[in-house]
Parts: C-alpha cells; structure tokens; sequence
C-alpha cells in the first residue's frame, strides 16, 4: 500500500465513515471541510505513529496537508531527512 492509499483509507475512516468514494489524492481536505485545523493536529499524530517521523511545527501548515498528494510528499521527505541524519 502506498502512503497515498494509506492516507486516503485512514481519512475515509477517520472523518468520512469509511467511504473514500471521491476522495482521492488531489481533493482539497480542508477547502472541502473534511479536515480542519485540529483534523491537521490529529493527522500529524497519526503520521508520527505510523511512519515514525517527527513533523517540526514549522512544516504544519496548510500548504503541507492540503491534500493527500501534499501530505504524502511531507513524509517522504521527512522520512528522507530523516535517513541523512543517520
């Protein structure tokens, strides 16, 4: 599963009763009122948790988690970062 396929599935499950029907990666999460600034706070957690990353407040804004599209770019490359500091 990819980060997009992850991400969508858990955004249908979280905030859509499970139904990802018309979601996809570039669906504007917060213009479409599926995700709100606190929605952004719980999906940073969740990022966190499952890709083991840490997202510096500086990278949590709306332009990062507008769409999934967005949202799976910042774990790539945070996760990236993350391997060159190793």
């Amino acid at each position: 599963m990819t980060i997009e396929e992850h991400l969508i599935a858990y955004i249908a499950d979280t905030w859509l009763d499970g139904d990802p029907d018309g979601l996809d990666g570039k669906s504007p999460l917060i213009d479409l009122n599926i995700v709100d600034s606190s929605g952004i706070f719980e999906l940073v957690h969740h990022l966190q948790a499952e890709y083991r990353i840490t997202v510096p407040l500086r990278e949590v804004s709306p332009d990062n988690f507008r769409n999934v599209e967005t949202i799976a770019a910042l774990v790539a490359r945070l996760r990236e970062e993350g391997k060159n500091r190793i």
